[in-house]
């Protein structure tokens, strides 16, 4: 299959336009990017925002980490009101420059695109070896998902708020979208992180995704218990390449789950032209 079958998903998750832009700092630190319904909409927050030519700064006298993640409720709260922001999801995502260790507050995470946050999810790749032959789960969203419905995705994937930490997240992830024990879901294996940074109409999704394995036992049936998914489908791993690279079936951000799994099991071959600009196309920074 063509390489370019696979990089323009890349390319979709990979475009944006700093222009379209104002920066959100923090102490000096760059913690979001905010385009201009939302940063003309904080000028409400006079006292808590600063602007000059580099953007706009919340200022030090939110000096704690309750006062800015209060400060932020507030503001999620009105600009909802408002229309500015589209919905309260309920979960907190942390604002920080770089990762969930170094947050200076959380915020919505309807929110977080609205305001260029980095946020963090989390995708599990569950497999079956049926002799030499690998078979993925694969999951279908439900037709009432506001993201993507009726999409396919990973077998399991979720946000990860900020209060919980990646295993007890990945467990409860595991069991509410295909009922994954957690003896078993204890059993993923870590094999890294995937990065992208996307415009949206509203914002900026500049995304970290930890990735796992999950190899399941062949009698193993997953099943839903949230609502989320309509249907699981056992697919030889050829069929979910030629799906990636072929169709749009996909939600975004899954095709490159997929591709990274392709990747680290050989099937897609490092002597294809393209293969480096693939694979360093899955790890995007700003």
């Amino acid at each position: 299959m063509s390489m370019q079958g696979y990089l323009r998903h890349i390319e979709r998750l990979n475009h944006w336009s700093p222009g379209n832009f104002k920066s959100l700092f923090f102490q000096g630190q760059r913690i979001g990017r905010l385009k201009q319904p939302v940063w003309k909409a904080l000028g409400q927050w006079s006292d808590a925002f600063r602007q000059d030519d580099e953007g706009l700064h919340l200022q030090g006298h939110y000096d704690s980490f309750e006062a800015r993640t209060g400060l932020f409720a507030e503001i999620t709260s009105t600009l909802v009101d408002e229309g500015v922001i589209s919905h309260i999801h309920g979960e907190q995502y942390p604002v920080t420059h770089a990762g969930r260790e170094t947050a200076i507050a959380t915020m919505d995470r309807a929110s977080a695109p609205y305001f260029g946050l980095r946020a963090y999810g989390q995708h599990l790749n569950g497999f079956v070896r049926h002799g030499e032959v690998l078979k993925l789960w694969i999951a279908r969203r439900s037709a009432d998902r506001r993201n993507f419905p009726g999409c396919l995705d990973n077998m399991v994937a979720g946000g990860l708020p900020y209060n919980i930490s990646l295993a007890e997240n990945l467990r409860k992830e595991c069991m509410e979208e295909a009922n994954v024990p957690p003896s078993l879901a204890n059993r993923a294996i870590s094999v890294g992180v995937l990065t992208y940074c996307t415009e949206t109409a509203v914002g900026l999704k500049p995304d970290t995704l930890y990735c796992y394995d999950l190899e399941l036992p062949g009698d193993f049936l997953p099943h839903n218990s949230d609502g989320e998914v309509a249907e699981f489908m056992l697919l030889p791993v050829d069929e979910v390449a030629r799906l990636v690279a072929k169709s749009d079936e996909f939600k975004l951000n899954c095709n490159l789950v997929v591709i990274d799994f392709l990747v680290r099991h050989g099937i897609i071959n490092p002597e294809t032209p393209g293969y480096l600009d693939l694979v360093q196309g899955l790890h995007e920074n700003i």
